[in-house]
């Protein structure tokens, strides 16, 4: 068991979520209960993870895509209201982390996705906050049959965009809607770069500069870290939990 406070402090340190300038509040989003024992997570609160974890009986709900999105309408109605009212109806603690959770050494998108892939972290890349990294394959491998290792993996395949004739070792990765970097990638003579979305212009990109292309799916590659931070604090905190991964082709 662990009080909602403690959670909250635990997990604001550990991320070190004062470092990020974000898109939205990372943190205890929506207040519920303050004694936790059933702790239950996954990529995104939508309206079938909040029922799945009324069903589940949890306390506490953490995801790396919360609410409160920079821009977004701030009335509570609507699809906004049918999410929120279970939460508050049922006293379930919403917790959610999106930069901080992409960036972490250890339970990050990032470096749970190079975990999953077998790539070696070499190092980080790109603008500040710097959340990319790159890294080594522990052979060359040939751009399909990388293509052939990430669907494995992943249980999607990505849509892959051919750079060059040279095979891959050298790899750089960001997972969710993180195409924007493959120049940065391109210009540390990356062989390739992953992320989990594609634009128009990445497959002219890729072709122009002479590096791989994978876009491996939003959902796919950002269910690692809330996953392997969910059980981590379900070990610290002796929780009940749960990870659901529910389907999301995107």
């Amino acid at each position: 068991m662990v009080r909602r406070e403690d959670l909250a402090a635990y997990l604001d340190s550990l991320l070190e979520v004062a470092r990020f300038r974000d898109y939205a509040p990372n943190g205890l989003q929506v207040e519920g209960v303050d004694a936790i024992t059933k702790l239950v997570s996954g990529v995104t609160a939508s309206r079938a993870l909040v029922e799945a974890a009324v069903a589940a009986g949890a306390d506490a709900l953490l995801v790396h895509h919360g609410y409160f999105w920079q821009g977004e309408d701030p009335r509570v109605v609507g699809m906004k209201k049918a999410r929120l009212a279970p939460l508050l109806a049922n006293g379930i603690n919403l917790f959610a982390y999106h930069l901080p959770l992409d960036a972490h050494e250890v339970y990050g998108n990032n470096a749970q996705l190079a975990k999953k892939l077998g790539i070696t972290v070499m190092g980080r890349f790109g603008p500040e906050p710097v959340l990319a990294q790159y890294g080594v394959l522990p052979a060359p491998l040939p751009v399909q049959a990388f293509a052939r290792h990430i669907e494995a993996v992943l249980g999607r395949a990505p849509v892959c965009v051919s750079g060059s004739e040279q095979p891959i070792r050298r790899v750089g990765w960001c997972t969710g809607a993180a195409q924007k970097y493959i120049e940065a990638a391109a210009a540390m003579g990356l062989d390739a770069y992953i992320s989990g979305e594609i634009s128009e212009h990445t497959v002219h990109i890729a072709r122009e500069l002479g590096i791989h292309f994978f876009a491996a799916g939003h959902h796919a590659t950002e269910r690692y870290g809330v996953a392997a931070l969910g059980e981590h604090l379900a070990r610290h905190f002796a929780l009940d939990y749960a990870f659901f991964d529910l389907d999301n082709p995107a």
